[in-house]
């Protein structure tokens, strides 16, 4: 149930971004707006544990990607909903 999981706690801060990017503070908004699309998108009814994974996964994704700062919204949109609707248990256990 993905109303078991704080979103917040999730969430980046500019200093996270600090290392891997030139303008730490926009790539933080970005990538929480990534993590909040696919949160938003997920199943009510999945499993926390499931949610934390796909979650994490954003994370790892995308905190190292030193381009997310020039990625247009609407590409990030398609690549959520390409996650969220390609997600399976397969790439679950990929990623244990």
């Amino acid at each position: 149930m993905k109303h078991f999981i704080d979103i917040h706690t999730i969430l980046s801060t500019p200093e996270d971004m600090d290392d891997l990017h030139d303008d730490p503070e926009q790539a933080s908004e970005k990538l929480n707006m990534v993590l909040h699309m696919v949160y938003d998108q997920l199943h009510e009814d999945i499993n926390a544990e499931d949610a934390e994974k796909i979650l994490s996964f954003v994370w790892e994704h995308w905190h190292q990607d030193k381009y997310l700062s020039d990625i247009e919204v609407d590409d990030l949109v398609d690549w959520v909903d390409h996650l969220v609707n390609n997600w399976d248990n397969e790439a679950l256990n990929d990623i244990e």
